[in-house]
């Protein structure tokens, strides 16, 4: 190779003529002795540029200036520095002309790139038909693995949709042949949506179940990508909607619909899904998928589908029941966090069992504000879970101007609260709200006390009422309470049945202190929304 002509940065005089396919000017040249091999900064000689430019005369006149044929040989399989050759820049170009004479002139078919790319890799990628045709005329290897994931020109050629480049590959090539991952050209269709390279590999006798290293099938990424047509292909040519997916988490082409929100490719698959996964034992019910990423779109066709709203405990995931996990936010991102909501009331809607550990829950996830539904389904908690809510509620006072007033509206007896650490921790108007549900002036000493010492220190403003003791009607609507008992009189049939007048069944059931004016004014933006404390019933 002459490297007594080179330009830094640059191309030769022959090079530069080439680049703009002026033929004459590179014959010229040649004629006064300018040398047709000299490199630039890139590797890339007179015929490089030629071949990428597409000028089918300036690369004839290249070639011809070689004086033997093996130099001719050597010349036009010459390597730029990443082992790129002229044929695999007119392959990459669609310069079926040019290919031509390379061919003829001795250009190997199967010179690879330093990243395995290929004269027909690159004509593939590019979809150049003619340039695909003439290189599997000449010996290019149709089933050579390429790039970093070893794809073959088939996986290529479906990845970029090129069907009818498709259709000529797999007469040549094995429709079957798998990459590093054993994903194949169908499964390559099938996640990029090419419904029509899908079909034509699917007609040539590719495996419409394969599945990859992770057990993935067509089915399950074309129904986690949203692809329709693709799902639509794949059944009418016999795949398997029910072939699993994933052995821990049991999954298949409905879980990945419903996690990804695709509604109408899962009203598709419910129809022909088995509906074992809904509630059987060891398997995981694709209502979880929906939940776990806060598809509530997808949630509500399942529920309305007939799949079950508890569902079955689910240790894979680590979660009780759908429920369980719309409240488990704490790995959820911000946008399926403000989703909880709508996944709660239609799992709710649906029937689902509230676990009387799920309003612990709620506090300890910040979701006070979905206490109200929960209550309005499972009633208030009693026992442990009782004592575990108000573990939770004392460690999390900050908020208790959201969770306590539903608690109380929900007919949680206030005895509960009743606490040292409530009364010297909770904010004043907190305390004030609370404290109209009780008794004031029959306190035990210790709670007596501490209300003291908040006076004293300014960190109770004390209400005018709680000077006097309670009225009659209030000391008598707590025995009422007391003898029927605080969530039966919340829930208002029994007042209702009272022959008393509208106003004074509301008294009885507290409406007074649900009253705005008597509510804490700090609430999170949106909690009257869900809470709706304006009055009774």
């Amino acid at each position: 190779m002459d490297f007594s002509e080179c330009y830094q940065h640059t191309c030769s005089a022959v090079a530069l003529a080439a680049r703009e396919g002026n033929h004459s000017l590179v014959s010229k040249l040649i004629q006064k002795g300018y040398s047709a091999d000299v490199s630039d900064n890139r590797g890339w000689n007179p015929l490089h540029e030629a071949a990428f430019r597409g000028s089918y005369e300036c690369v004839r006149t290249l070639i011809k200036a070689a004086s033997s044929s093996r130099r001719r040989r050597d010349y036009v399989n010459s390597p730029a520095h990443d082992s790129t050759t002229p044929l695999l820049l007119a392959a990459q170009k669609g310069h079926a002309r040019v290919a031509k004479v390379l061919l003829r002139a001795g250009a190997d078919a199967n010179r690879a790139t330093d990243d395995d790319t290929s004269p027909l890799f690159a004509a593939v990628s590019g979809g150049h038909m003619e340039v695909v045709e003439l290189l599997a005329r000449n010996g290019a290897e149709v089933d050579r693995a390429h790039s970093v994931s070893r794809w073959s020109c088939l996986h290529q050629a479906a990845f970029k949709g090129h069907a009818e480049i498709v259709r000529l590959l797999a007469g040549v090539a094995r429709v079957n042949a798998v990459d590093d991952f054993e994903i194949t050209p169908l499964f390559v269709a099938a996640q990029y949506g090419q419904r029509r390279c899908l079909e034509i590999l699917a007609d040539a006798g590719a495996n419409v179940n394969c599945q990859s290293h992770d057990l993935a099938t067509p089915m399950l990424i074309a129904s986690q990508e949203g692809h329709l047509n693709c799902v639509e292909a794949l059944l009418d040519r016999g795949a398997d909607p029910n072939l699993y997916c994933n052995e821990e988490k049991w999954q298949l082409p409905v879980h990945a619909a419903a996690e990804f929100g695709h509604v109408r490719v899962l009203e598709r698959l419910l129809a022909v899904t088995d509906r074992v996964c809904d509630r059987g034992a060891g398997k995981v019910s694709p209502v979880y998928s929906a939940v776990l990423r806060g598809q509530a779109e997808t949630l509500r066709v399942l529920l309305r589908e007939g799949y079950s709203p508890d569902a079955q405990e689910c240790p894979a995931y680590g979660y009780s029941s759908p429920l369980a996990a719309a409240l488990c936010t704490s790995a959820m991102s911000v946008e399926i966090r403000g989703r909880v909501p709508g996944l709660v009331r239609a799992l709710l809607g649906a029937g689902a069992r509230v676990d009387g550990g799920l309003y612990a829950r709620c506090l300890e996830q910040d979701l006070p504000y979905l206490l109200e539904p929960l209550l309005e389904r499972g009633g208030v908690p009693v026992g442990e879970h009782l004592a575990e809510l108000v573990r939770t509620g004392l460690a999390r006072l900050h908020a208790a101007d959201v969770w306590l007033p539903p608690l109380l509206r929900a007919g949680l007896d206030p005895a509960a609260f009743l606490r040292d650490a409530f009364f010297e921790k909770a904010r004043s108007d907190v305390l004030c709200f609370f404290l109209e549900f009780t008794n004031w002036k029959m306190l035990p000493p210790s709670l007596r006390l501490i209300l003291s010492h908040r006076q004293a220190e300014s960190t109770w403003n004390q209400q005018q009422q709680f000077d006097s003791p309670p009225s009659l009607c209030h000391l008598c609507r707590l025995a009422v309470r007391g003898v029927v008992g605080s969530e039966a009189l919340a829930r208002g049939v029994l007042a209702r049945r009272l022959p008393v007048p509208p106003l004074l069944q509301d008294y009885l059931r507290f409406a007074d202190a649900f009253a705005p004016r008597h509510l804490p004014k700090q609430r999170p933006p949106g909690e009257r929304e869900y809470l709706g404390y304006d009055g009774p019933e």
